[in-house]
């Protein structure tokens, strides 16, 4: 069965941009147009409003983009199961973390995986860790490393591998000065994260202090904080695991704040229905006793 039109169309109603979907799906901008095309022509309707600037899914285009979801989702439950039934694994599974974390806690994963399952082939997609959860509840990815929500979404299963602290930094050659009251850490410049799980916890600390921060600059990006706050531009607020593994660790450090932030849990999320996908299950079985019993 050739799903190829299928894919082609959930890369370009995710990313919503020819580009970007055009290398998510490995082919051309022109195949991809052609692939487009062919399924309107097919259906005959528009599943795209296109311009010069923008693309955007119809009406059925939104529509269609369901039934896509549910068809390829069918359509790997049954070969995985023929498979299953034939005592082999082949296929692939996509999986998103941040660069951190894809060798802080997905190489020891990865490295037995391979061991245990050597004919599923392994998508990793790295990027800014914020959106990780959104990409497995849309379906565009099938695993991602996230940190674990104040609320974690009912359709999502989450493993936690590991704890890491939320910590403030600051240069380490004092061109910063370390906040000691709070008409300090009003007048000191504060480099933060754009949004998620970070910037909330942190904007609640300002706020039970009574103190409006100072905001120099707002990032997408932990690595990109650490580089900033390195550079002498501000106090920074990002998990000890990013200064841990950053190369430029050694030109920032932690500041001992009072209360201190809510520690970051790490671990793998996915949808409770692709459990049932014999890959991604396989994959989640690598994970302890708990974590596997937690769905």
């Amino acid at each position: 069965m050739d799903t190829k039109l299928l894919k082609h169309f959930l890369g370009l109603a995710d990313s919503l941009h020819f580009g970007r979907a055009s290398q998510a799906c490995h082919v051309s901008p022109s195949t991809l147009s052609r692939s487009i095309q062919h399924l309107e022509e097919s259906l005959g309707v528009l599943l795209f409003e296109r311009n010069n600037r923008s693309v955007q899914l119809t009406r059925e285009g939104l529509l269609f983009q369901e039934y896509a979801r549910d068809t390829l989702q069918q359509w790997d439950g049954i070969r995985n199961r023929l498979m299953t039934a034939a005592e082999q694994l082949t296929g692939e599974i996509s999986v998103y973390c941040s660069v951190t974390a894809s060798y802080s806690f997905l190489y020891d994963i990865l490295s037995q995986f391979r061991q245990s399952y050597p004919g599923i082939e392994i998508k990793l997609h790295t990027g800014d860790p914020e959106p990780a959860i959104q990409y497995v509840l849309s379906g565009q990815e099938d695993i991602s490393i996230a940190a674990r929500p104040d609320q974690l979404p009912a359709e999502l299963a989450f493993c936690s591998i590991g704890l890491s602290p939320l910590v403030f930094i600051a240069p380490i050659d004092g061109s910063v000065k370390h906040p000691a009251s709070n008409q300090d850490w009003t007048n000191t410049p504060m480099i933060l994260p754009e949004k998620g799980i970070s910037r909330n916890r942190t904007n609640q600390w300002f706020a039970n202090k009574n103190i409006k921060p100072r905001i120099y600059s707002q990032v997408a990006g932990n690595e990109a904080i650490v580089s900033m706050v390195s550079l002498g531009f501000g106090i920074g607020v990002v998990p000890q695991i990013v200064v841990d593994n950053s190369p430029l660790s050694g030109r920032v450090q932690v500041i001992d704040v009072k209360p201190w932030l809510p520690a970051y849990d790490v671990g793998l999320c996915v949808l409770k229905k692709k459990l049932r996908n014999p890959l991604v299950r396989a994959f989640w079985s690598l994970l302890d006793k708990a974590c596997q019993e937690s769905y």
